[in-house]
């Protein structure tokens, strides 16, 4: 049905758009902010679902066909299993009971491999930013050498042996992040803003139409 599938959508965003700009300019209507706020999470965790139904049927896939890496899509499976059980009966009082959120297998598997592997992840992603670096910062315009100064003195100044070569050292490290950085940091964040602005008021209005499935009209 074309309305079901195209019409329907688009009104809805319509209203969801309008309503969510009002509630910050109508002060009566704080009241369907909240609403509003709790059909949200509602929706969010059937989206949750959706999610994990869909992640699981693609490992299961993987895993039935024996394809390239199946044997991760193995872990993955296990590892879903096992922190479900948990979830649902992290103690030793039986179905029902409080969950104990101190202890139990639950918090085992989290602190013992959940925390361990994104410490080794992100131990990992170290390197990449080192090599990263290294080919960023060669100075071959006056442009990379201002920034291979800046990220020299930024790093010096957060380490002890910056304040032995020079007690400016972490001033000037300080400086650098409150004052250029932060104001490039707000000059981002402006045109981020702007292009939210820009693509909410074209999701509204029926101009961008992506998540239909469509492609966006010319404006």
């Amino acid at each position: 049905m074309p309305f079901l599938q195209r019409t329907l959508p688009l009104i809805l965003a319509f209203v969801a758009g309008i309503v969510g700009i009002l509630t910050f300019y109508i002060p009566a209507a704080s009241g369907i902010e909240t609403e509003g706020a709790t059909w949200y999470r509602i929706i969010f965790a059937f989206s949750m679902i959706l999610g994990i139904h869909s992640l699981l049927s693609m490992h299961w896939r993987r895993i039935r066909r024996r394809q390239a890496g199946w044997g991760y899509s193995a872990v993955t499976w296990f590892g879903f299993l096992a922190m479900f059980i948990f979830g649902v009966w992290n103690n030793s009082h039986g179905p029902g009971a409080p969950i104990d959120l101190q202890g139990g297998g639950m918090v085992w598997l989290y602190d013992h491999i959940q925390v361990p592997a994104g410490a080794t992840m992100f131990s990992l992603l170290a390197f990449f930013i080192a090599s990263a670096a290294y080919r960023t910062f060669r100075a071959r315009t006056p442009e990379a050498a201002i920034l291979l100064v800046a990220a020299v003195v930024v790093m010096l100044g957060r380490v002890p042996i910056g304040v032995y070569l020079s007690e400016h050292v972490p001033t000037l490290s300080q400086w650098l992040m409150a004052t250029p950085n932060m104001a490039a940091r707000r000059g981002i964040l402006i045109g981020v803003t702007l292009g939210a602005i820009a693509t909410s008021l074209r999701i509204i209005f029926g101009i961008e139409r992506a998540y239909l499935g469509e492609e966006p009209e010319d404006v």
